[in-house]
């Protein structure tokens, strides 16, 4: 049967889904939300469990995504042109929200990577979401989040990653325990400093490998690069003193994609 159209902002599950838009919801629900067409269809091509995707008829234009309604069925909610305008973080939003249940990575459970990528407290959602884009463009297998920082469900991280957080493993560690990890893998972790040991041109990687960047305000401690195998470093030409964080990911992850 059918469900009811819902119409009003102040409905139950309506409430739910945007307070899903701040942290401390998703914490302590373990819920998360994907908006848009592509990024719904990614995470249940993904097969990561939806609790409820809410659509809206009036704004649903593409066969896709109404096929996506059909085959959930049950889980599926319609709600009005205004409700879905309420709840998504974008203008003219695609008529398609998913809530989707988290999903918590283990070193247990990890393949053996051959790339993978660490970021230390990084702060900006958006570098972290084109990071993993740009390491499944590049080949990459894990992203280990390390000491804190983004909120991997962040919104702007799904949107961002193109969907591709739903393909990638994600461990959230302490740097300290990443570097137990790695040394018992024999993983060469390459830092990444304004005074690295070479250029990035230069360096052969060695199987498996780890690319190693601080965050976006302090790079990488002392400490942490030392802890390091080898550093890089991009040389600046102009004026400027660093690149953008996924930018410098993205020309490193290709440079040593060799």
């Amino acid at each position: 049967m059918e469900k009811n159209l819902i119409t009003g902002l102040s409905n139950p599950l309506v409430k739910q889904v945007r307070s899903l838009k701040h942290k401390k919801a998703r914490d302590e629900s373990g819920l998360f939300l994907v908006e848009g067409i592509h990024h719904v269809g990614e995470a249940l091509e993904a097969k990561w469990e939806a609790e409820s995707i809410l659509y809206a008829p009036d704004l649903l234009s593409s066969r896709y995504a109404r096929d996506l309604v059909v085959r959930l069925g049950a889980k599926t909610q319609p709600v009005s042109a205004q409700v879905m305008e309420s709840l998504a973080d974008k203008e003219n939003p695609q008529g398609i929200l998913a809530v989707m249940r988290q999903r918590r990575f283990q070193f247990s459970s990890l393949p053996p990577p051959s790339k993978s990528v660490a970021l230390v407290s990084p702060q900006d959602p958006g570098n972290v979401g084109t990071i993993l884009r740009t390491m499944d463009a590049a080949g990459a297998d894990v992203l280990f989040l390390l000491d804190g920082g983004v909120d991997v469900y962040h919104p702007t991280v799904i949107r961002s990653s193109m969907g591709t957080l739903f393909w990638k493993p994600i461990i959230q560690t302490s740097f300290d325990e990443f570097i137990q990890w790695a040394r018992a893998r024999k993983c060469q972790l390459i830092g990444t400093s304004a005074h690295g040991d070479v250029d990035y041109h230069t360096l052969v990687p060695q199987l498996p490998w780890a690319l190693v960047l601080g965050n976006e305000q302090k790079g990488l401690s002392s400490e942490q690069t030392s802890a390091c195998d080898v550093t890089v470093s991009l040389p600046m030409k102009g004026r400027v003193s660093s690149l953008n964080l996924a930018v410098a990911a993205g020309v490193l992850l290709y440079a040593l994609n060799v």
